[in-house]
């Protein structure tokens, strides 16, 4: 008769990227719920999702701050940079709390993008796990690679960002606005004076 509570144990990069997957639900731009953790030693150093540095409005509340961007490629796109990317805030963590990332490994949703991958070779991190490819990160394995850090996708997945219109956005800021404004009135009500 088989186990049926005996499964597949998973490797040490299964695990951290489930891992990731939890922190990444903390975003608050639903434009990229990404996560990161960094370990040394198979030990969680630091964790960072994407989202508004501390105390600034966050996408979920306030809407996309939408730039055009013009990629390596030549062609223009719209990204939302109110946020602070998942890899940012998990160096910076370990940063504020003192906590060296030398000979680390790190976990990602999808490949850094070229900011992130400069700091993550300037924190000494030296291996790099991703889920799923990013559409703009060739760069990124180009200096990776020049860096002697170590690359590993998990699938051939590709994550694509979609342009978002001034339109779309505007509609969605709006949206967000609304939601905050029903839930205010709605704790009016709950307070009782």
């Amino acid at each position: 008769m088989e186990d049926i509570f005996q499964s597949k144990r998973p490797s040490w990069d299964e695990y951290f990227m489930k891992i990731v997957e939890i922190v990444g639900s903390r975003g608050t731009c639903d434009r990229g719920k990404a996560g990161c953790i960094i370990t040394k030693n198979k030990r969680i150093i630091s964790t960072g999702y994407a989202g508004a540095p501390v105390g600034l409005p966050h996408c979920d509340d306030a809407g996309h701050e939408m730039h055009t961007v013009i990629n390596v490629d030549g062609h223009q796109s719209r990204h939302c940079i109110r946020t602070t990317h998942a890899e940012q805030n998990a160096i910076v963590q370990a940063a504020k709390f003192g906590s060296s990332l030398d000979g680390g490994a790190l976990y990602a949703k999808m490949t850094p993008c070229y900011a992130c991958a400069k700091m993550i070779i300037n924190a000494g991190i030296k291996r790099v796990i991703c889920e799923k490819d990013y559409h703009a990160g060739e760069r990124t394995k180009e200096i990776f690679a020049a860096a002697g850090i170590q690359f590993n996708l998990l699938n051939n997945e590709m994550t694509v960002y979609n342009d978002m219109s001034a339109e779309e956005n505007l509609a969605k800021t709006a949206l967000a606005m609304e939601n905050k404004e029903n839930e205010n009135q709605i704790l009016k009500q709950d307070i009782p004076f």
